[in-house]
């Protein structure tokens, strides 16, 4: 794992999957819930993906020596997309082998 800001993190796909999936209800509800069909929030899925693909392709060198301090030299985007990734649990930390 790479250290990002003196933390290690990783990318929780069932976050993102409960955030982009709609349920939503057949026409009859007497029909059991395997019948249920789900649907995804384009906006929602687009708006996650262009965050996760800005975070990822960030140029910027980091010193981690420095820790946060480093963080100043960071894009503008990069640090809106990773403080909305924390803020909705997309991204969380690495805890000693325990996600």
């Amino acid at each position: 794992m790479l250290k990002v800001l003196g933390e290690k993190y990783y990318i929780d796909f069932s976050e993102i999957e409960s955030l982009i999936n709609i349920k939503t209800q057949g026409s009859n509800p007497d029909v059991d819930e395997s019948n249920e069909e789900l649907t995804i929030n384009i906006v929602s899925y687009d708006i996650i993906k262009m965050m996760i693909e800005v975070v990822i392709t960030e140029r910027e060198e980091i010193d981690e020596a420095l820790g946060l301090h480093s963080a100043e030299k960071l894009s503008i985007p990069f640090k809106f997309a990773f403080n909305t990734l924390l803020r909705y649990n997309i991204l969380k930390i690495f805890n000693n082998g325990k996600y």
